[in-house]
């Protein structure tokens, strides 16, 4: 959830949408509990077996096949007092309970989520390692082991829809993925945020004060987040916290010393705090009397004095140096009051700020068990081949087909740094490149995969059909659809005897791994391009197009006359002759010229 409030929309204009490629190649840390959570509201449950495991199974292949990237799964550890706390009032509130205070938080008790949520988590986290993801466990909130890993660069991104990954020091945070489009991407990067919003980490984690966040769902009665957001506004980020210390301590001499600090009026040396109003003219509203521009000219009207002035129309808003002067004060004098008003406020919390979450979103929040390291290893094929069978009831062969798209990427990384194994799965080596596919603007090799052996064991087949395995899915109207995107299905098709199975790669991995087959490949590709090329500029232009061709205008007029032979177009220009020779003797004698007409008179 993170800071409460629209606090996303306040984010958004400064959100990008970026490619597939964005994250090839990098390391991302994933929110494993957004996941989660996440599945709840994306499936009626009712309707798949365990769609946890299914959502986490199929998003971990995309992100390496798809993405091409390194994730990083962090688990969440044991929630702080407060935010045990927070549960309880979430939890109240939720059900319609109306309770006049809480328990105090205190130290060493905390709330353990459900049992339902932990043994998902549990089972995700089995089904990782059985991937070779690297799984670290969080002392705490897993976003703040995310952003701290973030901000090491440990990792290139966080994967979490909790806001407060910024708060704990996050740089750039992926709040959503649509595999199913060109711009999958939905990030935020924190540099983008300071530069439009000017707002940094402490005035981000002063907002949360003030509104409330995970850890204190109601933050400062009265305060939301647009009021928040421009009073933080007025304090740079080395004194935010310390002022809000200060304000809610309720010292008077720092609320008569903050009120002007968002004034832009500051008078000069030679204005006395004492000034007189200057008149106005009450029909055309300019400065001097109305006796005055009646026997004198008004020159901001530029009337005569027999005119008189103009009258002001509705709305008129004089802009001398005086009433500038006035409006000035006026607005400061409306800045000091709001100001006072939301100082106030503050003060009259009790225990605001709370030293205790600020301290949390500052500190360090590592894992449980001391150092991380973090480090990919292969998946291990036979022993999730078991996992799925017990918990999704798949069968060996879809297991081994759905997971094809991770093992070849991985495959071809191995073949990349230098490895020595040359065969997919032990089975299947590199044949061919068989086209270009562009898939939502994003283009991709279409590689086929040799059988080697004769051996049927442990082979990659199309499953027969189950009805457990391909019920369908009733996915929500909320735009998630894509959560539980498959990879698409692979075919097998048999050329010459032998097997093949087809797969989308990577092209620039394709490069690194086989360049003298890319390389290959594009002069077969020029080499019939070329050749296409000779055949369209020698056909006669004469030559009938193929059916369901269309033709050019010219060449289909062309194709559709009558040929004739030899002796008709001697016979049809021989009566186009006769019939020119005749029109030209009825012509008029007007059209000659007059020496002829003179001839053809007068003999």
């Amino acid at each position: 959830m993170g800071v409460v409030g629209n606090f996303w929309e306040l984010l958004k204009p400064y959100g990008r949408a970026e490619g597939f490629d964005f994250l090839r190649n990098k390391r991302v840390a994933v929110d494993l509990s957004y996941w989660i959570v996440q599945q709840e509201t994306a499936v009626l449950k009712a309707h798949i077996r365990n769609p946890h495991i299914r959502l986490t199974f199929f998003r971990t292949i995309n992100l390496f096949s798809k993405f091409g990237a390194f994730p990083v799964f962090v688990a969440d550890g044991t929630a702080s007092p407060l935010k045990s706390q927070a549960r309880i009032a979430r939890f109240f509130r939720a059900s319609g309970i109306k309770l006049s205070s809480l328990p105090a938080a205190e130290e060493g008790i905390s709330i353990e989520r459900n049992k339902a949520f932990q043994k998902c988590e549990q089972e995700c986290v089995e089904l990782l390692e059985l991937l070779g993801v690297p799984v670290l466990k969080a002392k705490g909130e897993a976003e703040a082991l995310c952003a701290q890993l973030n901000q090491e660069g440990q990792v290139d991104a966080c994967i979490t829809a909790d806001s407060d990954a910024f708060l704990f020091g996050a740089k750039c945070v992926i709040k959503n993925i649509q595999p199913n489009s060109k711009e999958p991407l939905e990030f935020y990067h924190m540099s983008d945020i300071e530069s439009g919003l000017g707002l940094r980490r402490n005035h981000l984690i002063a907002i949360s004060l003030l509104v409330g966040d995970d850890h204190n769902l109601i933050g400062v009665p009265g305060i939301g987040l647009e009021t928040a957001l421009r009073f933080v506004k007025s304090f740079s980020e080395d004194e935010i916290l310390s002022r809000l210390q200060e304000i809610g301590r309720g010292d008077v001499q720092v609320l008569q010393r903050d009120v002007n600090l968002d004034c832009n009026y500051i008078p000069g040396s030679d204005e006395s705090p004492w000034k007189t109003k200057v008149q106005h003219c009450s029909f055309c509203g300019h400065p001097g009397s109305k006796k005055a521009h009646h026997k004198f000219a008004c020159q901001d009207c530029s009337s005569t004095a027999n005119e008189g002035c103009i009258q002001k129309p509705s709305g008129f808003k004089c802009n001398c140096s005086s009433c500038d002067l006035d409006n000035k004060e006026k607005e400061q004098k409306r800045n000091e009051n709001w100001q006072i008003k939301v100082c106030r406020m503050i003060a009259s919390e009790q225990n605001f700020p709370n030293n205790e979450i600020t301290e949390m979103y500052l500190n360090k929040h590592q894992q449980s068990d001391g150092d991380y390291h973090l480090t990919w290893s292969s998946p291990k094929t036979d022993m999730l081949v078991d996992y799925l069978a017990y918990y999704q009831h798949w069968e060996p062969s879809y297991t081994r087909q759905r997971m094809l798209p991770m093992l070849s990427t991985i495959f071809l990384r191995d073949v990349a740094s230098n490895s020595k194994d040359q065969l997919l799965c032990g089975q299947y080596e590199f044949d061919s490149i068989q086209r270009v596919k562009t898939r939502f603007g994003h283009q991709l090799y279409v590689i086929n995969w040799k059988k080697t052996t004769r051996e049927m064991s442990n082979e990659i087949c199309i499953p027969s059909e189950n009805p457990d395995m391909e019920q369908e899915l009733r996915i929500a109207d909320d735009g998630s659809k894509d959560l539980l995107d498959e990879p698409e299905v692979l075919q097998i098709h048999i050329k010459d005897g032998c097997s093949f199975l087809s797969t989308e790669e990577d092209m620039e991995l394709v490069q690194s791994a086989f360049p003298e087959k890319v390389s290959q490949f594009l002069r077969d590709k020029e080499l019939k391009e070329t050749k296409s090329s000779r055949k369209r500029s020698v056909k006669p232009e004469n030559s009938e197009s193929p059916r369901g061709v269309q033709l050019s205008i010219t060449n289909f007029y062309r194709s559709s006359k009558v040929q004739a032979t030899p002796g008709e177009n001697e016979s049809r220009s021989s009566k186009i002759s006769a019939d020119t020779s005749g029109e030209r003797d009825k012509e008029p004698i007007r059209n000659y010229s007059k020496s002829a007409r003179r001839k053809l008179l007068f003999g």
